[in-house]
């Protein structure tokens, strides 16, 4: 069974690839700008953060479209901050 794929995206490039959201909510931490807020990211278009949702990594090779395209909020960024702060990685 093929599993779900997510390609994150920053300023309109793709920069990471993820299994799940959370993980692809996660990759944002590698990218924020030093002294801003989420808010302030998300709001300003330069930086832009989404994620497609495929249905398979072969469907994203294959160059199929999404089955969809996630707007990322201040909210889901700040809620993934706060699980990473949680449970640092190992």
């Amino acid at each position: 069974m093929a599993m779900t794929f997510f390609e994150v995206l920053w300023e309109g490039d793709s920069f990471s690839d993820a299994s799940d959201l959370e993980e692809a909510l996660a990759c944002y931490l590698m990218v924020k700008p030093e002294g801003l807020e989420w808010s302030e990211v998300c709001g300003n278009p330069t930086y832009a953060p989404s994620i497609r949702r495929y249905s398979s990594f072969d469907s994203y090779l294959d160059n199929d479209d999404a089955l969809e395209v996630i707007e990322v909020t201040a909210a889901m960024l700040e809620a993934a901050e706060a699980q990473a702060v949680q449970a640092p990685p190992e």
